[in-house]
């Protein structure tokens, strides 16, 4: 298994823009994308313009075909363009 956490940085005053194409890309990946366990997002309590997407993958590979898939590469670069920098991203995968 794979654990992505990507955690990103919004422009102020770029929420209202950001949250609906980021929901469309976790619902599209969810309904989508074989071998996707879980994708989903979350807002910091303490600042909401950072918002962090945990996903789960069954392997490399099905992560791989993800960032190819259509829903990913139109949404990236909108949600990129709406981010005061790039992402924090980490891949793990599960030990136990």
């Amino acid at each position: 298994m794979i654990k992505v956490v990507a955690k990103q940085y919004i422009k102020d005053g770029s929420l209202e823009e950001f949250l609906p194409v980021a929901k469309a890309l976790v619902e599209e990946t969810n309904k989508k994308d074989e071998g996707c366990l879980k994708y989903e997002m979350y807002q910091d309590l303490s600042d909401p313009l950072v918002v962090t997407v945990i996903e789960e993958w069954e392997s490399q590979e099905v992560l791989d075909k993800h960032m190819k898939a259509k829903h990913f590469t139109d949404a990236m670069p909108k949600i990129g363009a709406l981010c005061e920098k790039s992402a924090d991203i980490n891949i793990y995968k599960k030990l136990f």
